[in-house]
């Protein structure tokens, strides 16, 4: 009688583990299957984690956004390297996994920076720090109707020419001078125009640039990046990169990402 009771316990156990098992095959199944729909519908190759950035501003701290997942039309190789880092105003941008960022925004737009380095808060609002000397990358968004016309305005002189009336209206406001908007690329600056509003540059090592527009400080290496204008209000986004040698072949990808974000 004890050993049918062990035996019928015994097949029970085997059971309920089976059940558990079964459960867990079909969860996973279904959460792969979720994913399959994500990336589906997003015209996707990739899931990589989405990384939210806290920030600070002008009223105040904010919580970094809380997602699980960004669907990425990347190579699989790269996607395996990256991350999507987002603060809660202003656009994300992929960056390296396991970097540090910290978000800014105001009346004119926001800013994201992301670096290998922690990113001190009290740095970005000091205007005694000199910027990021090493690896970094930044992305802006710049709002062309509010007090970020003045920024907005500085690069279409640079390097949007069919905008330039842009750039008239501001100095006709008669609150900076003509002369706080030169006219024309920075001499050392390698140009892309992929059209009319977005411009894919490389800034040389040690020399002025659109990639030193931001705070990213010039040293012996290039930064990269693409600037692009969006909106009836023709708004900027900037993004400027510099990576350590070894992932300078995510320095493509993280622009182009950039470009399809900012459409």
């Amino acid at each position: 009688m004890h050993k049918q009771i062990s035996e019928r316990q015994c097949r029970c156990h085997w059971v309920s583990i089976g059940v558990v098992i079964a459960l867990y095959a079909l969860g996973l199944q279904q959460s792969l299957i979720a994913q399959k729909v994500l990336l589906q519908a997003h015209g996707a190759t990739a899931l990589i984690p989405f990384v939210g950035c806290n920030s600070d501003g002008e009223t105040g701290p904010q919580s970094a956004p809380s997602r699980r997942s960004k669907a990425v039309d990347i190579p699989k190789e790269a996607a395996r390297k990256l991350a999507y880092y987002k603060a809660k105003d202003g656009i994300g941008v992929l960056a390296p996994r396991g970097w540090h960022c910290f978000g800014t925004y105001g009346s004119n737009g926001s800013s994201l920076y992301v670096s290998p380095d922690p990113i001190h808060r009290a740095d970005l609002f000091s205007n005694r720090w000199r910027g990021f000397a090493g690896s970094a990358i930044q992305i802006s968004s710049i709002e062309g109707d509010t007090s970020g016309r003045f920024e907005v305005a500085r690069f279409i002189a640079r390097v949007y020419p069919a905008h330039r009336d842009f750039v008239q209206n501001v100095i006709a406001e008669g609150i900076e001078p003509a002369s706080a908007f030169p006219s024309g690329p920075y001499p050392t600056d390698k140009l892309t125009y992929r059209s009319k509003e977005i411009v894919e540059y490389v800034t040389p090592a040690n020399t002025m640039g659109l990639g030193t527009n931001s705070h990213l400080q010039q040293n012996e290496d290039p930064i990269s990046g693409v600037a692009i204008l969006a909106g009836e209000a023709l708004d900027l986004v900037h993004l400027s990169v510099r990576l350590p040698p070894q992932d300078n072949e995510l320095i493509r990808i993280i622009v182009r990402q950039t470009e399809r974000d900012a459409q």
